[in-house]
Parts: structure tokens; C-alpha cells; sequence
């Protein structure tokens, strides 16, 4: 069997002296806690603090970087143990993995591979590389692990030195999860984000559900535009009660709209009597996004915008499984035009952050970066999805800090629904944002310390102050 070694200077620059440089400045910040302050994790994990059942559970089958991989060199979905909307398959976890595990080469040079890798190697202490030899054993050690207490959810969380964790919930989620946690005493910071999507998008097959239990959850006639508006402000002031901060909306465009009240009823009545047509939906996402950025002024929620995905692209694949299984693809996106209707109302807000993300790096220099280098209420948000990664992380810097400097920006997010990825991908942005201050250190044009304060800043500093997450005593 091959070893499992990881590099102690991995992403650091080739040259000596730059990475000298980058090391040094990593040493100072690689034990800082970890901000997490927007994810897809699953709050029944912390609630309920249940072992987690096996590799392929844990690792292998939630995970849409892996399976989509594995799906676009002909591997079946079913043979990871990937549910369909009927379910989980009849797949053995063991033969899961194994399959996983004979083709484990596909992810040389992704960030997959190094996010598990550093998995392997520092929470479950793998030092022989997975490959199909090693598979069974893989196997067999992750799950008598996973069956200790030191590998409960909660145990992690505090093992992984995490400061704070937020999840991901809609609208129409009662979130009893969350009320369990805040009931139970445990001391861990697990927080909610509010993304009302599913009760915006009238295209979203579950629209008509979602505003139903939203109508319950909140006791608003939600039929009627100020009801419905209503309701919207009971359900942000139930996601602060359980320690929300920010908000979040994923739209395919970053339309934006600022209609008239009466413009508004007009279009809400065609929405509540199914008469929206496309254009429609798309007008009513867009002046919903400024009705939130509006509610925002007034309770000083942070809002996050992430548009440019085509979801569910792969039309059979969605019929069979559902959403989020991997083929979603990124688009090219308008902001410049697409957000000024919103920011003619708030865009002069010094109180408001708005926090842009994007799948199309063709708007980080020519877009983004003057925006946010403008408006006092914009900020950039990570590399995103598609981009997290070593390259994209360096060039979202190159690309923006001439504009919008490292202020304009936001830290790190690690947008995942995989737990046990948490460190490794904090820990590439920590050492690709080390490497890129020492260039700058090494070519003059930063001083040692600057680069050392903004070293930490990167790493809790930003993300604390962005999304008013307060500095822990």
C-alpha cells in the first residue's frame, strides 16, 4: 500500500524565499478558531449528537463534489449509495465504498482529494493511501471510530476548535433543531440563515407547499401582498431568535427590481393565482430581493446574494433524484445592471452588508470588485463552489484586491454540507491567503507586520465583523 503523507508546505509558493514568507505567517493563524458562518450541515447532527452510521453515510453518498465526479466517468449513483427520490438504494455501504475507493484516482489534482486527504489523515490518522487494497480497512477503522464518543457530532464540532457553525434553512422550516440545541445546554455555537427561496421562486415545484406552511408557521394571510410581507419579518425575527445573522438567497440571476406598491400587489395577485408567467417569476424574485434588502435596513440581518447557477441541468438526472445531485452548472452573470434598482434604494446603507458571490470569475475585476470598491453596504464574498479551490482562491485575490482591497471582502465560508471537510477547507484558504500576502511581502509592496494583521484578519477578523458575529471574550 501506498503512504498517505501530507506536505507541512503544501500551497505554499515554489520559490524559497516567498515561502519562508508564507510559512511563517501561517504559524501565527493556523490554530485560530474556525468562523463558519454559512454551510448546508445538518442541525439534527448537533441536536440529537447521534454517532454517525458508516463511511459511505458520512463521506461518500451526501456529497455532490464526489458523486458528480464519479457520475460523469459512468459510475451509477445507485453504486455509491446516493438516494433517489424513492430513497436510499439497496447498495451495500461496503460495496459503496469499495467502488469509491477503486476509482479514488479520478480526483487527482481536485480539491476533493485534498479535503480528503487531510480528513484521512488528521481526524481518522490514515497514514497508507486509499486505494482499492485498502478500502476494507478504510472502511472497518472509519466505522469503529465513528461508534466512540470522541466522533459524535458534538465532540467533533469542539475538536475542530469551530468558534461558530451556521446552517442553512428555509422559510418554512420550523427549525426544532435548532430549539433542541438552544434547549439542551451544550455549549457549542450552532446558529440558523434564513433563505426564504422556496416561498419566492414561483418556478420552485415546491412553491406552493413551502407558502402553505409558511402561512401556518406565521398565522399571516400570506394571499395578500402586506400578509405575505408580514410574514416574512415573523419568520426573520424566529431565525434571530435562534441566533441567525445573515440571510441568504440563490437565484439564477442577480436581478434586482423597485416596483411601485401598487405595482407590486399587481404582480403578487398573478403569483397567488398561478397566472405568472416566466417573466413574471423573474420580476417578482427581483423585487423580492430588494424587499429583503429593505427588511434588512430594518433588522440588520446581513444578506447574502449567490446567483449563477443553472440548477438541476441534467433534466433525466432531476427527474430521478431530486435536486442538489451534482448537476448544477455555472452561468454568466449581470450585476452591474442587475443589482442598481436595489442599490438606488439601500445601496448608500452604511448599516446593511450585502455580501456577493458569483460562479462567473469574468465578473470579479470588470464587476464586482468596483462595486463593492463603491457602495458602503457591498461586500465580496470567498471563491465560490466551483472556485473553492487553490487557483480559484488566488485568483479571486488577484482579481479583486487592486479595486476592492482585502477590507471589501469577507474571510472565508466554506458553503459545505460535509462536516468532516470543515478544517481541510479553512485550511487551504489559510494557506493560499498566507501564500498570496507573502508575495506581496516579498515583492515590497507589504510590510511584514501588515501582512501578519491581515493574515488574521483574513482568517476571523473580516468574517466576524461582516456578519455581526461579535469577537468571543
Amino acid at each position: 500500500m501506498r503512504p498517505l503523507k501530507l506536505d507541512a508546505d503544501r500551497l505554499f509558493p515554489a520559490d524559497t524565499l516567498t515561502r519562508d514568507i508564507a510559512r511563517a505567517l501561517y504559524a501565527e493563524i493556523a490554530a485560530l478558531p474556525i468562523v463558519s458562518p454559512h454551510g448546508h450541515t445538518d442541525p439534527a447532527w448537533f441536536a440529537t449528537d447521534a454517532p454517525f452510521a458508516n463511511a459511505t453515510e458520512l463521506l461518500l453518498s451526501p456529497d455532490h463534489y464526489l458523486f458528480r465526479m464519479l457520475y460523469s466517468q459512468g459510475v451509477a449513483l445507485a453504486d455509491l449509495g446516493v438516494p433517489d427520490r424513492n430513497g436510499p438504494p439497496a447498495t451495500d455501504p461496503r460495496e459503496a465504498w469499495r467502488t469509491f475507493a477503486a476509482n479514488y484516482h479520478l480526483f487527482r489534482g481536485t480539491p476533493s482529494r485534498m479535503w480528503l486527504d487531510h480528513v484521512f489523515a488528521e481526524v481518522f490518522g490514515f497514514d497508507v493511501a486509499l486505494e482499492p487494497e485498502s478500502a476494507d480497512q478504510y472502511f472497518d477503522a472509519i466505522g469503529e471510530a465513528l461508534a466512540t464518543p470522541g466522533f459524535r457530532p458534538r465532540a467533533l464540532f469542539e475538536r475542530f476548535n469551530i468558534e461558530l457553525l451556521a446552517t442553512t434553512e428555509g422559510a418554512d422550516d420550523a427549525l426544532e433543531h435548532h430549539k433542541a440545541i438552544q434547549a439542551s445546554g451544550w455549549g457549542g455555537r450552532v446558529v440558523t440563515t434564513y433563505r426564504p427561496d422556496a416561498v419566492i421562486d414561483v418556478e420552485h415545484e415546491g412553491f406552493r407547499l413551502a407558502l402553505e406552511r409558511f402561512a401556518a408557521l406565521t398565522g399571516e394571510d400570506v394571499t395578500r401582498w402586506d400578509g405575505y410581507l408580514a410574514a416574512h419579518r415573523r419568520r426573520r425575527a424566529d431565525f434571530r431568535a435562534m441566533g441567525a445573522t445573515a440571510t441568504d438567497h440563490g437565484f439564477a440571476t442577480a436581478r434586482t427590481a423597485n416596483l411601485s406598491r401598487a405595482e407590486c400587489e399587481a404582480l403578487f395577485d398573478k403569483v397567488i393565482a398561478g397566472r405568472a408567467d416566466a417573466n413574471d417569476a423573474e420580476l417578482f424574485r427581483a423585487q423580492m430581493l430588494t424587499e429583503m434588502a429593505k427588511m434588512s435596513v430594518e433588522d440588520g440581518m446581513v444578506m447574502q446574494i449567490h446567483p449563477g447557477s443553472f440548477r438541476n441541468h441534467n433534466a433525466t438526472l432531476f427527474a430521478s433524484h431530486g435536486r442538489d445531485k451534482g448537476a448544477d452548472i455555472p452561468m454568466r452573470v449581470d450585476y452591474v445592471s442587475a443589482l442598481k434598482p436595489m442599490l438606488d434604494v439601500v445601496g448608500g446603507e452604511r448599516d446593511l452588508t450585502i455580501i456577493l458571490f458569483t460562479l462567473d470569475e469574468s465578473t470579479y475585476a470588470r464587476e464586482l470588485a468596483p462595486l463593492a470598491g463603491h457602495y458602503p453596504c457591498l461586500r465580496l464574498g470567498p471563491a465560490w463552489w466551483f472556485h473553492d479551490s487553490p487557483e480559484g482562491m488566488r485568483r479571486f485575490r488577484e482579481m479583486t484586491t487592486e479595486t476592492a482591497g482585502f477590507y471589501n471582502t469577507v474571510g472565508f465560508n466554506d458553503d459545505t454540507r460535509a462536516f468532516l471537510s470543515i478544517p481541510a477547507r479553512h485550511d487551504v484558504a489559510r494557506r493560499v491567503d498566507c501564500g498570496f500576502l507573502a508575495r506581496l511581502v516579498a515583492e515590497g509592496r507589504l510590510e511584514d507586520w501588515e501582512a501578519a494583521e491581515l493574515a488574521h484578519e483574513l482568517t476571523v477578523g473580516l468574517v466576524r465583523r461582516a456578519y455581526k458575529l461579535g469577537t468571543p471574550a
